[in-house]
């Protein structure tokens, strides 16, 4: 529960921040450093206790637990012959950095400078470079892109396994040249991904920023708490209503109040308090404080196809997780050295690839891991596997969160529209087609029986996409529904502040223009980094 306290604390605070999410714990640490100002940081979920949060292959665990996931579905999606796909999200401490892949990329330089080209001023690569390195705990340590000292550690693989490796000598083979750093000079390539871990251990912004700040006095937190609504005077953002234990609380913000919900749960939240779409409101009773039609508008996501190869060896984890001796073997192994298969990330080794030779970046990441299963979440095959995904890195392809209730438990209605345009759809039956040619190299060539999905009768362009639209789903990396601008439709200002309210901000992977070209989680950690330098500057 709450964090306890000798005698009561008025509920007042000079900053609220809502949702300790990967974005939340950074605002949380940093605004409280000085211990000028009192802050109060509310998460719906737990405290991050579930001992699967902290081993590095426990988000296979965390994909169907309910205490620390919302565990979202999006309405039936057309360009996925109307199905609807499965959103994890965190509530917990730390959320979905509490429970996801754990991968450390950063996205291309150009993605920023793209944002700065869209009128977004200091969020080009270079004005976000500082606060990436200052967040940075750098095991290669530091260089011209790299940090060390920072609280979230990027480390390398504590389990190099021989498939993995493989798939980067195919890759080069293929004609995709090595890269050591993917968060280096240069994106395009394939190697090895460094994750947010520390010896072998979940480093979540719930552990590396959260964790050291907890025994500050001027910084409260409370769990399970879930937010309502924010108050308004006028177009004044004054205080946050939160249920807890069953009773309505308020807290009031002196100064600020920062909605760090993540890409679904704060424009959710906006709506609910009034700010969004005014015929959306009015058609749930809510009383319009601001007609902000881009709250909830822009949402974009990456979307993955996986190939699945049976492997002639039994050196694949579906092997390790069949066999009870080489599962405890595997488990004991953990336990002493916090090495081997229980560190593995979602991607072990992986790519950065052109689909069009004319394309000045990649437009396609590779995930490769060294086992297969129907499902994320869901048991591994019976048989010796490996998979490799297609993510499209930068989808055209938009969609929205709109509320579906006044009700703050009702989850909200989430449509992606994957695969809506022709440049994503061909984006992703070309990138299947390279990835082919990786996984038929002469590195792999000794470790593949054959191709079990989509298989090798599946040939044509058509036939691929059609695999795309039966078995496509979601990286997790939802972004841009409350969309930092300043045309008509941009929900915050190049400083994060809710345009046409005070005293309001949103930070989170929300307010990405459009996405990064790849895992979201580095890029979400900068932001609050930035924003948590702004908010203080503005303070003075």
């Amino acid at each position: 529960m709450s964090k306890s306290y000798a005698t009561p604390q008025p509920l007042e605070f000079d900053y609220i921040i809502v949702g300790a999410g990967s974005a939340g714990c950074v605002l949380a640490n940093r605004l409280s450093a000085s211990g000028q100002h009192s802050v109060l940081l509310l998460e719906a979920g737990p405290r991050d206790r579930n001992i699967w949060i902290h081993v590095p292959l426990g988000y296979g665990k965390l994909f169907k637990a309910t205490s620390v996931n919302w565990m979202y579905q999006t309405e039936p999606e057309p360009g996925l012959n109307g199905r609807s796909v499965f959103q994890p999200r965190g509530k917990v401490l730390g959320g979905s950095s509490s429970i996801n892949g754990l991968l450390y990329v950063r996205g291309q330089h150009e993605d920023y400078d793209r944002w700065r080209q869209l009128g977004n001023t200091g969020w080009g690569f270079d004005d976000v470079l500082p606060y990436f390195k200052a967040a940075e705990d750098q095991q290669r340590g530091p260089d011209e892109f790299h940090g060390t000292g920072g609280p979230l550690p990027a480390s390398d693989t504590r389990h190099p396994d021989l498939l993995s490796d493989a798939f980067i000598e195919a890759a080069a083979e293929a004609g995709i040249p090595k890269n050591p750093d993917f968060n280096g000079a240069a994106q395009e390539g394939a190697g090895w991904f460094q994750t947010t871990t520390r010896r072998g251990r979940r480093a979540s912004t719930a552990r590396s920023y959260l964790r050291p700040a907890r025994r500050r006095s001027n910084l409260r937190v409370e769990t399970a708490a879930l937010a309502q609504r924010i108050v308004f005077e006028g177009r004044r953002a004054v205080a946050v209503e939160y249920k807890q234990g069953g009773m309505l609380r308020s807290a009031r913000a002196n100064k600020e109040i920062l909605v760090c919900s993540g890409a679904y749960n704060s424009p959710q939240l906006l709506q609910l308090s009034g700010i969004g779409p005014a015929d959306l409101l009015k058609n749930h009773g809510i009383e319009v404080v601001l007609d902000a039609p881009g709250v909830g508008r822009d949402l974009q996501d990456h979307m993955q196809v996986r190939i699945v190869t049976r492997c002639t060896r039994a050196i694949t984890l579906n092997d390790i997780v069949n066999s009870p001796l080489r599962k405890l073997m595997t488990g004991l192994q953990y336990a002493a050295f916090r090495t081997g298969p229980l560190t593995i990330a979602a991607g072990t080794s992986g790519a950065f690839l052109k689909t069009n030779p004319r394309l000045s970046t990649p437009d396609v990441q590779i995930h490769f891991l060294p086992f297969s299963t129907d499902k994320m979440g869901e048991a591994l095959h019976a048989y010796s596997g490996f998979s490799a995904s297609v993510c499209q890195l930068r989808p055209e392809s938009r969609g929205s969160l709109r509320i579906k209730s006044a009700d703050p438990a009702v989850a909200p209605e989430i449509r992606i529209n994957y695969l809506a345009t022709e440049a994503d759809r061909t984006a992703n039956v070309e990138g299947l087609k390279i990835l082919r040619k990786i996984l038929a190299a002469p590195a792999l060539k000794p470790f593949v029986v054959e191709e079990v999905e989509p298989g090798a009768k599946v040939t044509s362009d058509e036939e691929l996409l059609n695999f795309c639209r039966q078995r496509g789903s979601t990286v997790y990396h939802p972004t841009s529904t409350c969309r930092m601008g300043s045309d008509p439709l941009a929900v915050v200002d190049q400083r994060l502040r809710l345009r046409g309210i005070e005293a309001l901000r949103v930070v989170d992977a929300s307010i990405m223009p459009d996405l990064v070209s790849g895992n979201t989680n580095a890029a979400v950690i900068m932001i609050a980094e930035k924003a948590s330098r702004m908010i203080l500057e503005d303070a003075r």
